[in-house]
């Protein structure tokens, strides 16, 4: 029997900053997970992934992500989403130095 399919987002690395991006359900590539889209049909999911796979000038490693709803739009799941979330874990830069 197979697992039920529980919500998701799409996410990727942008092609040439290398940031974490997730994609809204009007197609855009945001930086923050809260606006992305919350799929929770499987076949729009899978459908949303291969519009944006297609999107390789623009970004790489596209895949969906366990995500659930939050008061603010979708929230990581798990561990590695969470980290994605914050930005590069080497140096305050980008994501972390604005909110610093």
């Amino acid at each position: 029997m197979s697992r039920p399919f529980t919500p998701k987002v799409v996410t990727a690395n942008h092609l040439t900053e290398g940031d974490a991006v997730w994609l809204t359900a009007d197609g855009r590539w945001t930086r923050d997970m809260a606006e992305a889209e919350l799929i929770e049909d499987e076949a729009h999911a899978q459908i949303r992934l291969l519009d944006a796979a297609a999107q390789t000038g623009t970004v790489v490693g596209v895949y969906l992500a366990d995500a659930t709803r939050g008061p603010r739009g979708p929230e990581p799941v798990h561990f590695r989403e969470a980290f994605r979330t914050r930005g590069p874990s080497n140096y305050a830069h980008g994501k972390q130095a604005a909110r610093a």
